[in-house]
């Protein structure tokens, strides 16, 4: 049964936090270790993860599974294929499931694409960065740009459903370099791109560059015209933005993200995996220990390692959708967000986003940012959060 809180999304998101290197840029949790993985071993700690929130949310069916990390693509197939049986255990799975797993395009993790989907792989979403050789070096990517397009070809060989990133408003990117970047990354794309804007976080190499003048990054202004010009070449390919930096066919949108930004629920599964989930009707923010050694432990001595498990008030959970369904084209429904924080959107606040043209009420009564409002998202959200 499905409760008023609910909008019956239900999926799975798996955290392998592996990596060969680490990125200067990147601020998740990933770990490199420079002796070889026993995963067999490892893996018993996400089947015993699995099983404890199983029992919690009985009864909901599974419509995505996603591998992220880390470095997923460093996992071996029969892995995969082992939390996937475990999934399969715990939950009953949707016919139409979407099963993604992020992969780096070097010539190793490629090899692996065929043994993923014989493990039950349905999409792989790669992580290109860059098809110019320099900022692949300096953003640590360990592949070339030759390895990356063979990736492309062998992964567009092997799944029907298929995606690739790249990141942009690096140090010294002008518009034209853009343009042709972009240009050639559409005439490789099966439908659907995640195009990222380079953001420093703290905790980085790159952070640390940036604060000691090191790193030359892009403007304010020249990040908006790159924004704007990534919006009108994707929407002439056909490929419109579905979600701020995400743009698709119509169809081809990833489902496990439309899942996170339409506030459905998800377990988080792994070392510092966040999760979303109802239960007893109470909506619960989970994530877990950070270190894979110590998750590991605690998984098989208590069956979870969580170090957030934090009941959510209706005031957080309508904060929360407004702040994910935002970001996407469709937009929100003032019913919903009612029905998840017992309030009603401020009309005024909305009438007056309306008239400087940052947000839109569409024929359906849902609300959405505009093309002019997405750049300054978190503005307008802030707005209409009061």
């Amino acid at each position: 049964m499905i409760s008023e809180r609910s909008n019956g999304l239900f999926g799975i998101y798996i955290h392998w936090p592996f990596c060969a290197a680490k990125c200067p840029y990147c601020d998740f949790n990933s770990h490199v270790r420079h002796t070889p993985l026993d995963q067999a071993e490892f893996v018993k700690s996400y089947i015993k993860e699995l099983s404890h929130f199983g029992a919690l949310t009985k009864g909901k069916t599974v419509q995505s599974i996603f591998f992220g990390g880390g470095t997923p693509s460093l996992m071996e197939p029969r892995t995969v294929e082992t939390i996937l049986d475990a999934i399969a255990q715990n939950w009953s799975i949707d016919s139409e499931v979407e099963i993604s797993l992020e992969a780096n395009p070097t010539s190793v993790e490629a090899n692996r694409f065929k043994g993923y989907k014989s493990a039950g792989i349905n999409r792989v979403s790669l992580g290109v960065q860059s098809l110019r050789a320099e900022p692949l070096a300096k953003l640590g990517r360990m592949h070339s740009v030759a390895e990356a397009k063979l990736a492309v070809g062998i992964a567009q060989s092997i799944f029907d459903r298929f995606s690739f990133d790249l990141i942009y408003a690096r140090p010294n990117q002008t518009l034209k370099e853009w343009e042709a970047e972009l240009n050639e990354a559409l005439l490789m794309s099966m439908g659907h791109l995640s195009l990222y804007q380079l953001t420093i976080e703290q905790g980085t190499r790159y952070y640390d560059l940036r604060a000691a003048g090191k790193l030359p990054m892009p403007d304010a202004d020249l990040c908006a015209d790159l924004y704007l010009l990534t919006q009108e070449i994707t929407s002439a390919a056909g490929l419109p933005a579905y979600e701020i930096s995400n743009h698709a066919r119509l169809g081809d949108e990833s489902r496990h993200n439309l899942l996170y930004w339409r506030y459905g629920e998800y377990a988080g599964i792994g070392p510092g995996a966040h999760g979303r989930l109802l239960v007893e009707n109470i909506r619960y923010a989970t994530s877990n220990h950070k270190q894979p050694e110590i998750w590991a432990k605690q998984v098989m001595e208590n069956g979870s390692a969580l170090v957030e498990n934090d009941k959510l008030t209706w005031e957080e959970e309508g904060d929360e959708y407004l702040v994910m369904g935002l970001r996407l084209r469709e937009g929100i429904s003032p019913v919903r967000y009612h029905q998840l924080s017992s309030r009603q959107l401020d009309k005024a606040q909305i009438d007056d986003l309306s008239k400087i043209g940052f947000v839109e009420t569409l024929p359906n009564g849902n609300i959405r940012v505009t093309d002019k409002g997405w750049p300054v998202l978190d503005a307008v959200v802030a707005d209409l959060a009061m």
